[in-house]
C-alpha cells in the first residue's frame, strides 16, 4: 500500500493535485484591496476563511491527502513569482478578449534573482498544519516553471535560460529544506513546462534541473506534469511520449500525470517503463464542465488498473482547480472518492 512516514494510507488514495477553487468572496476581496477599498488585514482574514472552507471541503469529500488548496496565490504561480527580487515588470500586450496566457504580465530580469524573504510556502504549510490532522501535501512550482514569464537579461547573458533555471532550482530547494525543517513530508513539485513549453531543454537536463531541485530534501518526492490550464486551456501538445523513459531518472517517488482530460491516452506508457514509481493518475476531468459519476471514474480507474498495481496508485485529478467555480470543484472530489470507493470495495472482493 502507498505509505507516508510508514503509515498505511490504504489502498487507492485519494489526493487533489494541488490547488482548489477560491470562495467568491475572495476574488471580490482582491478586487476592493487594488481599488483601496481594503487593506492588507482584511485580505489575510478572506484568505485564512478561504483555506479553512478549502481545508473542510477536502475533507468532506473523504480525501486521504490534502492541500490548503494554494489560496494565497493566483493561479499556483503569480505570487510566488513576485516574491522573487531581481525582476521589471513588462505589462501584458494583450488585454482585450478573452483572457489567456498572452493577458498574464511578463518579468524581465534586471539582476540575479533572488528570494531573500522565501517563497512564502513555509508561511502556507504552518497554517494549514493547525487546521486538520490529515496527511499533508505540499505543491511548488518547480523552476522551469517559474521562469515562464520571465525572460533573463540584467544579470544573466541575454536570452539564456540556464543559468536561471539553475538559480531558481536553487532557490526552490532551500524552500523545500526549510518546509522539511517545518515539518512537511509530503512535497510536489510542479512542472508543467516538462511537457514542451518554453523555456524548453532537452529531457536529459529537465532531469539534471529537477534533480537539482530536490538534492538533499528529506521527504516524500512528487513531480507533476501536466499539459496546461489556463480557463480550461492547455498550453502545449499533449504527450507524454517524448519523455519516456528519461523523465524516470528525476529522484521523485511518485509522478502524478494527466490521464482524464484525453480520454486515458497513453496509460500505456506507464505500464511499459513506470518500473517501482507511483503514479498519482488524473482520472478527473477539470477541464470539462461534465460532472464525472462515481461508474465513470471507476471505468477510468479500471483502465489505469490495467497498467498499474493497485499498491503503486495514487488517484487524483489532471490539474488543480484554481480555474474551476468551487460548486464544479466541490463535486468533482466527491466523484473522484465515490469512484475509488467502488474500485476499492471491487479489488478486496477480489482479495487484492
Amino acid at each position: 500500500m502507498p505509505t507516508l512516514n510508514g503509515v498505511d494510507l490504504g489502498l487507492l488514495p485519494t489526493m487533489g493535485v494541488g490547488s482548489y477553487a477560491s470562495p467568491a468572496w475572495v476574488f471580490a476581496m482582491r478586487r476592493a484591496l487594488r481599488a483601496g477599498e481594503a487593506g492588507p488585514a482584511d485580505m489575510e482574514e478572506a484568505i485564512q476563511d478561504a483555506i479553512k472552507i478549502a481545508v473542510w471541503e477536502q475533507e468532506e469529500a473523504g480525501l486521504d491527502v490534502i492541500t490548503d488548496g494554494e489560496i494565497r496565490r493566483q493561479r499556483f504561480l503569480w505570487n510566488v513569482v513576485e516574491r522573487l527580487s531581481g525582476l521589471t515588470v513588462i505589462p501584458p500586450q494583450r488585454k482585450l478578449g478573452v483572457v489567456s496566457y498572452d493577458s498574464a504580465p511578463r518579468f524581465e530580469t534586471v539582476e540575479r534573482v533572488s528570494a531573500p524573504e522565501g517563497l512564502g510556502l513555509v508561511q502556507e504549510y504552518t497554517y494549514v498544519r493547525t487546521l486538520t490532522n490529515k496527511p499533508i501535501k505540499v505543491c511548488c512550482p518547480g523552476p522551469l516553471t517559474l521562469a515562464l514569464p520571465i525572460t533573463p537579461k540584467g544579470g544573466y547573458p541575454s536570452g539564456d535560460y540556464l543559468p536561471l533555471l539553475y538559480d531558481l532550482a536553487a532557490l526552490v530547494n532551500r524552500e523545500l529544506r526549510q518546509l522539511v525543517a517545518a515539518g512537511a513530508t509530503f512535497l510536489q513539485i510542479d512542472e508543467p513546462s516538462a511537457a514542451g513549453r518554453t523555456p524548453h531543454l532537452p529531457v536529459t537536463e529537465t532531469v539534471t534541473l529537477f534533480n537539482e531541485t530536490v538534492a538533499g530534501v528529506q521527504a516524500k518526492i512528487a513531480l507533476h506534469i501536466c499539459f496546461g490550464n489556463n480557463q480550461g486551456r492547455p498550453a502545449m501538445k499533449r504527450t507524454y511520449a517524448p519523455l519516456f523513459p528519461h523523465i524516470l531518472a528525476a529522484k521523485a517517488e511518485l509522478f502524478a500525470l494527466e490521464f482524464a482530460n484525453r480520454e486515458m491516452a497513453e496509460i500505456g506508457l506507464w505500464g511499459q517503463y513506470g518500473g517501482d514509481r507511483e503514479l498519482a493518475a488524473g482520472v478527473i476531468d477539470v477541464k470539462s464542465m461534465y460532472v464525472e459519476t462515481p461508474e465513470d471514474v471507476a471505468e477510468r480507474i479500471r483502465t489505469v488498473l490495467e497498467h498499474v498495481p493497485p499498491h503503486k496508485l495514487y488517484l487524483t485529478c489532471d490539474c488543480g482547480f484554481s480555474a474551476t467555480s468551487r460548486g464544479l470543484a466541490r463535486a468533482k472530489l466527491n466523484a473522484l472518492v465515490a469512484g475509488a470507493r467502488l474500485v476499492r470495495r471491487e479489488l478486496s472482493g477480489a482479495g487484492a
